[in-house]
Order: structure tokens, then sequence, then C-alpha cells
């Protein structure tokens, strides 16, 4: 099978970025699986890992970003970065079951995301968080970053957060969930059709 793996650079006046990674990282993929984070924010780095951990990605970032100013630029660009670097790795959309759904508890929290890896890029959250701030990433650049990822990768993304008390599990939750659908859509599937009635997507 064709190796899905892309590494891209990305380099703004308010961001550099450099992304390496492996969509094929699942147990008994025979691929070593592989997270290495570094934003220069601490909850998003967090956030990130969880994303790749239970997505059964390899993903390396290093995102050098102007702090001094805020989080935005770091938390939008190293989204961008990160659905640009998966929608290449992932190549023409063929042989995969493009449809995903993951639920995800943490404790109090559940959260639902739905993705469909369609080239028709369109994100819809509804996260409920109420604090300004979840360590140093602003609560606001959580739907942002979401926001960011679907734009940059083509995909159609629905991340609710269901229920839940605490902001922290809450955000962690929607990650989580995240992570389920995109290993589910991203699956091969053992057949080689584009998954589409047009026949191209």
């Amino acid at each position: 099978m064709a190796s899905r793996t892309a590494s891209i650079s990305r380099n703004t006046n308010e961001t550099q970025i450099t992304i390496t990674i492996n969509l094929d990282c699942t147990p008994g993929s025979g691929n070593t699986q592989t997270i290495d984070i570094s934003t220069g924010i601490g909850f998003l780095d967090h956030m990130y890992h969880a994303l790749a951990k239970h997505s059964g990605l390899s993903l390396t970032m290093n995102c050098k970003g102007d702090l001094w100013v805020d989080d935005h630029h770091t938390a939008e660009d190293s989204a961008i970065a990160l659905g640009t670097a998966f929608k290449q790795a992932l190549g023409e959309v063929r042989g995969i079951r493009r449809y995903g759904t993951g639920f995800a508890p943490l404790d109090e929290a559940l959260s639902r995301a739905v993705i469909d890896i369609c080239s028709r890029p369109y994100c819809v959250t509804d996260l409920g968080l109420r604090r300004e701030k979840i360590g140093d990433l602003s609560t606001e650049m959580v739907p942002h970053v979401f926001y960011s990822f679907a734009m940059a990768a083509g995909v159609t993304l629905h991340v609710d957060v269901l229920r839940g008390e605490n902001d922290h599990h809450r955000c962690e939750s929607a990650f989580k969930a995240l992570a389920l659908a995109i290993r589910q859509a991203i699956e091969r599937n053992g057949g080689n059709d584009v998954p589409s009635t047009k026949g191209v997507l």
C-alpha cells in the first residue's frame, strides 16, 4: 500500500511551522507511532497530542509564533499547517471510508465529532466553553482551530460537546472525538473506488 505521509513547512511573518505526518500508525499497522509537538502553548500541545494519539497518526510539529502578541496566530496557523499536511498525506480521496463519527467521554464531558472527507470544507462547532482561557490558550481559539483545520484539510466537520461542566474536559473530549472520527474516515476499505456518486471528490 502507498505510504500516506507528508512533510511541510509554512513560514509567515507571524509563525514558522514544520510538520511531518504519517496517517498509518494505528496499532497493528507495523508503523511506530511518534508524537512530538511544540507550539509554545502547553494546552494546545496537549490537544494536538490527544488528536494524534487517538487517530493513530504519527505527528511531529514545531511551531514558533509571535506569542508576545497573543495566541491567535500560533493556534490558527498550526491548525492550517496540520490540515494542509493531512490533505497532502491523504492524497486522492479513493479507497477510504470517507465518513467518520466519533464519540469520546472524559469524566462528565461527552463530545461528538462527525467528519466527511469530501473536498467541500465546512465547519460547525458547539463547544459551550465558558472560561476565557485554558492554560495559555484562549477558549475562543478552540473552535477556530477546528475551523482552520477543516478549511485547510478540505473536510466537512461538525464538533459538538453534548455535556460537561469542566472546560478542560469539554475541550479534550472534543479533540478526542475528532481523533476517533478521523481514524474511522481515513480507514482503507480494501478497494480503490472514489467514495462518491459523482465519481470524483
